[in-house]
């Protein structure tokens, strides 16, 4: 096991234990003030528990039993988190080669290993720009860089592309997928889709406790604790690629746009699309819509100026005058439909 983990922090409310096998991303979910930040700061030196014990390959970082707390800069961790934090009078390439430099290894070695991880986040022509030259989502990357330079033993992320434009989300965390293939991870997010594609298991935090935890997709999937269901309001379908389109499990297809490397045939891959882009039939319709789910209504829940549809595995968010023009009640047949442009494909 590479990190083990047992903390309370009295004040925070915090009383947590969980550990992290080696290699292994664990993602850390829940509310804002679960207390999912103040486990990146015990592990980090930032914050020190009233009560706890933290070891990291085999290496005891905290133990309050035995008065032990290393400095931060002792423990080979990197923290990365929302904002990048680069030093503005260094060049990209300068950044990076701080932690090889602040390792002992020579000028010419850091500058190589810099210009190795910049190649391998997709950066390697900003080595010369200073961080206020680059974009935003270049910055991050860069970041990432300048984490895994330092070769830390363990990578926490605290929400590291929630700053960031939607637009570049994307670029960034298949960048993620990539350099955290084998690398012992805690990840802060608030995104299913991070959790999904970046964590191997995830553990849900709420007011201080772990209330769930388990492999990725099955908490997602089956979702037992209240914020889980609620992050799971996004609708996922699990499937597998047949070259243009999902098929799922009960044979029904789904279309949609790939997001990311495109999936082999046979990959297992992942559906997702919004609630609000759902519209609810009582017949089959025809015409644009290529997914059309035929299901029941199990629940009909009121969300401000729209009632939420809940449907088996999936969700609708519709006007209240539709629900009433419809006559939706608990047990209408219906028929859930979403356009092909609406649903984000990823491979898992």
């Amino acid at each position: 096991m590479s990190l083990e983990f047992t903390a309370t922090v009295a004040d925070r409310g915090l009383e947590v234990a969980f550990e992290v096998a080696t290699g292994e991303t664990l993602a850390l979910l829940g509310p804002n003030g679960a207390g999912k930040s103040t486990v990146l700061s015990v592990i980090a030196g930032l914050l020190r528990p009233d009560t706890g014990r933290v070891v990291l390959d085999d290496r005891t970082l905290v133990a309050t039993d035995e008065r032990v707390d290393l400095a931060p800069h002792l423990r080979e961790v990197a923290l990365l988190a929302q904002e990048p934090l680069l030093f503005p009078h260094l060049s990209v390439r300068e950044n990076v080669a701080f932690g090889p430099r602040s390792r002992g290894r020579s000028r010419t070695e850091a500058r190589a290993a810099a210009d190795a991880w910049l190649d391998r986040v997709g950066a390697a022509e900003l080595g010369d720009r200073k961080p206020g030259e680059v974009s935003g989502g270049q910055a991050q990357r860069i970041a990432v860089a300048r984490a895994l330079a330092a070769e830390p033993h363990l990578l926490l992320l605290d929400e590291p592309m929630a700053a960031l434009d939607v637009a570049v989300t994307p670029a960034l965390r298949q960048t993620l997928r990539q350099v955290l293939a084998d690398r012992t991870t805690v990840l802060v997010t608030h995104d299913v889709l991070d959790a999904l594609l970046l964590a191997d298991r995830v553990l849900v935090i709420d007011e201080g406790r772990v209330v769930e935890e388990g492999r990725s997709g099955e908490v997602l999937a089956q979702p037992r604790s209240a914020f889980a269901a609620r992050l799971a309001g996004l609708n996922l379908l699990h499937g597998t690629w047949r070259g243009d389109h999902a098929v799922l499990p009960d044979g029904s297809q789904v279309h949609g746009i790939v997001a990311g490397p495109e999936p082999a045939v046979g990959d297992l891959v992942v559906a997702t699309f919004r609630p609000h882009a759902v519209a609810v039939y009582l017949e089959r319709p025809v015409g644009s819509p290529r997914n059309v789910f035929a299901t029941t209504i199990d629940d009909l829940e009121p969300l401000g100026d729209l009632i939420r549809v809940r449907a088996g595995q999936l969700s609708a968010d519709v006007t209240a005058h539709s629900v009433a023009a419809l006559d939706l009640v608990l047990g209408t047949a219906a028929q859930l439909t979403v356009k092909a442009t609406e649903v984000a494909i990823y491979r898992l």
